[in-house]
């Protein structure tokens, strides 16, 4: 499996590889990465926020002296700068919830197939409990009980992810554990710990590099989702999903950029990291033929 991998990841030259999804997800990055040098304002700062210029038109020059190109919101902010600042938030968000929910599944499934008996049924039915609702109900269940902020959101997220690792890691690991290497540890006596997280898990762990990408995505979708009910990132922080409410109230009156730019922002960066995820799953994928 692992030798796999390295071919795929190796099947063609790097240039050739390079496609728009791409191109425009590592856009985003960089983006979010130089926020606070290239944003025309900080969007946290009130000091630099003039209430007066609220829900300003695209193109009108600020009292800053600089040039609100996709217009202000109903605080003053600049779109601009709430949208990349917003992407710092939905990148951190999304990226750390998704990479300990598939550590928390792939132990709880490396762990459910290696004890199996009464761990596995425990495990399993969890994991079936949660699979059987939708995401986005488990994610407002757990956000309502911890209540709204960054870190509660991104347990939230955690809580509503891992169950997808878990059955993934499980199916793997099956067959795995009877296998000669296993047999071999389990005679040499090694601890059960090393034998799990030595041996077990990272032969185990391929099918988490197609689902991560994916789950990343989806967790973008998800704290958007709840900032937009106003369960998520508060209202006065300039996470993508925030802005995007704080819109949603001026439509009616013709202030659609308030909205409609950091909606198209979401939805690009969303379609990026799919589909950036859907070309890793299918490189991966040892029934893919090689082009």
């Amino acid at each position: 499996m692992k030798a796999h991998i390295l071919r795929a990841l190796n099947r063609r030259p790097q240039w050739q590889t390079l496609t728009p999804s791409k191109i425009l997800l590592v856009a985003y990055i960089l983006l979010a990465l130089a926020a606070p040098a290239i944003a025309p304002q900080n969007p946290y700062d009130p000091l630099q926020i003039y209430g007066w210029e609220a829900s300003s038109p695209p193109g009108t020059w600020g009292s800053g002296g600089y040039l609100y190109l996709l217009g202000t919101d109903g605080l003053g902010r600049d779109i601009v700068s709430c949208i990349l600042y917003g992407l710092r938030i939905s990148l951190v968000v999304s990226v750390t919830s998704a990479a300990i929910a598939a550590l928390i599944g792939l132990t709880a499934g490396v762990s459910a197939a290696y004890f199996g008996k009464w761990a596995d049924i425990v495990i399993m039915r969890l994991v079936d409990l949660q699979l059987s609702l939708p995401t986005i109900l488990i994610a407002l269940i757990a956000i309502v009980t911890l209540g709204p902020g960054i870190d509660r959101i991104i347990l939230a997220l955690i809580i509503a992810q891992w169950a997808s690792y878990a059955r993934l890691a499980r199916s793997v690991a099956l067959s795995e554990t009877n296998k000669s290497y296993m047999d071999a540890a389990r005679l040499m006596r090694l601890p059960t710990s090393r034998i799990i997280f030595r041996h077990l898990l990272p032969n185990s762990i391929a099918p988490a590099v197609t689902l991560i990408p994916i789950e990343v995505g989806h967790a973008v979708a998800l704290e958007a989702t709840l900032s937009f009910l106003g369960l998520g990132v508060p209202i006065d922080k300039p996470s993508l999903g925030s802005t995007v409410a704080n819109g949603f109230q001026y439509l009616l009156t013709g202030q659609y950029w308030i909205s409609l730019f950091p909606g198209l922002a979401l939805f690009g960066l969303i379609a990026s990291i799919n589909l950036v995820g859907e070309d890793v799953r299918r490189r991966l994928d040892p029934r893919s033929r090689q082009v």
